[in-house]
């Protein structure tokens, strides 16, 4: 018998969820899966799905183990069923590996999941064990409990989401399709915390940023060639002064603003709550943006394509002119801009640098409307009444962009209701990265009732 769906601003089934998704954050977080973008080195992740796989069987799950094109890189199925095996199914998808972290430069242990001060820390606190915790913690209680949602829903732990999914989603959309039959939309990362912003008449008010759309992302190789030579005489032909000029004018070449569909709609609602002027054509707009506090770097990075510098390699000796210098250009690229974006790059590196791209994922972006924003909108109102949804963009990727391309139709959701002054998008990558405890009881409160009116 199954069990019934709670009222309005009740959790469905035992209340399991949110009492153990502290616990599966934490331990978690203490599985070492740094990806250094290196196969030789990027750890944890076997071990991590073994340990996901086991958290999924013990209630009665049947799980799919998947190994992504190289050894190590393992991902995790498993599917519950619905009540209408008609309607197209839900993913929930958080990936399992995480960036390294340098455990000295940590007030806590990076890999200790260490739970103090009301936070659970540790590398991928944010991004995005506590979403997976979430996904876990919901996926055990509705089959321990017996809840049927109202469609099939499908739980995804993926590999390699830190270095573009080569050996993450995007194999496992090229080469195993079948694991997504039937999916028509899919929940993942970023989207669904809380921003706190000022009202007129000096109220605060929650909004909930619900991720509608993601730059394209793109690491591009800078490649310079000159004449080798001995470093005492004259040179005119240096590749290492070539390639310094060009990375100079492209990382401080600002690219004109333009405001994308999912961007001026929160813009639209960041206006209507707080009174400011958020006009996408006034030349202060990123000024005003700043009045926001530290969103203003996520919505901020969302107005322009970007290119920004991020390493260098050129020579093997102090002495000696080398033949060749490159560099690596992170760029985030808006949705519709690839071919303008490529004309500007070529224009500042000039014809005597090549550019190639090492990875190059598409930008995406969907509406913020329809029966599964919906059932987001009323998971949010159920638990915190005066609060707002709202659509938005985000500066970085996600592996929506992989499954965006077998047509399904994605959003980023991690419900968190976080304290006003924590400045949560410095923890994505960060120093001390962390989430409140609070939060994730919150987001498995909101994520359970959402998955039970999806």
């Amino acid at each position: 018998m199954s069990s019934s769906v709670g009222t309005r601003g009740e959790s469905p089934g035992s209340g399991r969820a949110e009492a153990e998704v502290v616990d599966l954050v934490s331990a978690l977080i203490r599985f070492d899966t740094s990806n250094t973008g290196d196969l030789a080195t990027t750890k944890g992740e076997a071990e991590c799905a073994d340990w996901v796989a086991g958290q999924l069987r013990e209630v009665g799950y049947e799980v799919e183990i998947v190994e992504s094109g190289a050894p190590g890189r393992t991902n995790v199925f498993a599917r519950l069923e619905g009540a209408d095996r008609e309607r197209g199914a839900l993913m929930l998808h958080g990936h399992l590996d995480v960036v390294p972290a340098e455990p000295a430069d940590w007030r806590v242990h990076p890999f200790s999941g260490a739970v103090e001060d009301g936070y659970v820390w540790g590398r991928g606190a944010v991004d995005m064990k506590d979403m997976v915790g979430m996904i876990l913690a919901v996926a055990r209680e509705f089959k321990a409990t017996g809840v049927v949602p109202p469609r099939d829903l499908v739980f995804a732990f993926v590999a390699d989401e830190e270095n573009g999914g080569r050996y993450g989603c995007q194999w496992l959309v090229e080469h195993r399709p079948d694991l997504f039959e039937g999916v028509t939309e899919a929940v993942g990362e970023v989207g669904g915390f809380s921003l706190t912003v000022p009202r007129p008449d000096g109220t605060e008010r929650r909004l909930y940023l619900v991720e509608t759309a993601e730059k394209g992302l793109g690491w591009m190789k800078l490649t310079a060639r000159g004449r080798a030579g001995h470093g005492s005489f004259l040179h005119s032909d240096n590749a290492v002064t070539t390639l310094a000029q060009a990375v100079a004018r492209l990382g401080t070449h600002t690219f004109p603003l333009v405001v994308s569909d999912s961007v001026a709609e929160f813009l639209t609602a960041a206006g209507e709550e707080t009174g400011l002027d958020f006009d996408p054509a006034s030349p202060d707009l990123e000024g005003t943006l700043a009045k926001l506090g530290s969103i203003a770097n996520i919505v901020g990075a969302t107005l322009r394509d970007t290119a920004n510098p991020t390493m260098l390699s050129a020579g093997y000796k102090a002495n000696v002119i080398p033949q060749t210098a490159e560099a690596m250009v992170d760029c985030r690229v808006l949705p519709g801009r690839r071919a303008e974006f490529e004309r500007i790059v070529d224009e500042l590196i000039g014809p005597d640098v090549t550019r190639e791209w090492v990875t190059s994922l598409d930008s995406y972006e969907t509406t913020f409307d329809g029966d599964l924003v919906d059932a987001m909108n009323d998971a949010i109102l159920a638990h915190d009444p005066d609060a707002r949804t709202v659509p938005y963009m985000m500066s970085g990727g996600t592996d929506a962009k992989a499954f965006a391309k077998l047509g399904i139709r994605c959003f980023g959701f991690a419900p968190l209701q976080l304290p006003p002054d924590l400045d949560f998008s410095a923890l994505f990558h960060g120093v001390d990265e962390r989430v409140p405890v609070d939060a994730l009881r919150f987001g498995a409160r909101v994520l359970g009732h959402f998955l039970t009116r999806c």
